[in-house]
C-alpha cells in the first residue's frame, strides 16, 4: 500500500485493449479521500531518442510520415525497446541503424524522461551519439516510411524556433542538450 497521503491505491488492473507497440490498461483505484473510480493509461515499453551527430558535427535526421497528425514530420531517430536488446545502449544503436542506416562510434546518455506520465508509462531514454556515419542499409519496419538527412545543429533549433519542429521528443533532446549538454561531458 503507498504510503505518500497523496497516492492512490490499485484495486484491480487489467488490460483493455492491446496492439502491435502498446496496450491500454484500466485499473480500479481508491482516491486518497476513499472515493473509487476507474483509471485508463497508455502502457508501452521503453524507448530511445538518439541526437546523432556526424564526424563532421552534422545532425543525423530523420523525416517520417505520422499518421496521427497526418504529415511529414521531422526529427530525431526514436524507437522502443525489444526483448532482444542486452540494455538500452544496445537499443540505441539497433535503432539508429534500423532507422537511417548509421553506425555511431560512442554513445553517452543525456537525460531520461516521462514525457506523458498523466496518460501514459513511457519512459524516454536520450542519448547524444558521435561519429555517426552511414555503414549499413535502413532496416525499417514494415509500417515505417523514413528519408535521411543532415543538418547543422543550429539550424535544428532555428526550426525549433520557427515552429517547424514539432516532434517533442526532437525538440526535447535538442533544448536539452544546448541547455546542458556541455556540462553533462
Amino acid at each position: 500500500m503507498p504510503t505518500d497521503p497523496l497516492a492512490w491505491e490499485t484495486l484491480d488492473r487489467r488490460t483493455a485493449y492491446t496492439c502491435p507497440g502498446f496496450d491500454i490498461v484500466n485499473e480500479s483505484v481508491r482516491l486518497p479521500d476513499g472515493t473509487e473510480t476507474e483509471f485508463d493509461y497508455l502502457s508501452e515499453p521503453a524507448s530511445v531518442c538518439l541526437l546523432p551527430f556526424t564526424p563532421d558535427g552534422e545532425v543525423v535526421c530523420i523525416e517520417e510520415w505520422r499518421q496521427a497528425v497526418s504529415r511529414v514530420n521531422r526529427g530525431l531517430p526514436v524507437g522502443g525497446t525489444e526483448p532482444d536488446d542486452e540494455d538500452l545502449e544496445s537499443a540505441a544503436r539497433r535503432e539508429l541503424t534500423e532507422e537511417t542506416g548509421y553506425e555511431a562510434d560512442d554513445l553517452e546518455p543525456l537525460v531520461t524522461v516521462e514525457p506523458a506520465n498523466g496518460i501514459a508509462d513511457a519512459v524516454l531514454h536520450f542519448f547524444v551519439a558521435t561519429g555517426c556515419r552511414p555503414t549499413a542499409e535502413q532496416r525499417l519496419d514494415h509500417n515505417e516510411s523514413i528519408r535521411v538527412m543532415t543538418m547543422g545543429f543550429e539550424e535544428l533549433l532555428d526550426a525549433v524556433g520557427a515552429g517547424e519542429i514539432r516532434d517533442g521528443r526532437t525538440v526535447l533532446a535538442l533544448s536539452y542538450y544546448q541547455l546542458f549538454g556541455d556540462r553533462e561531458r
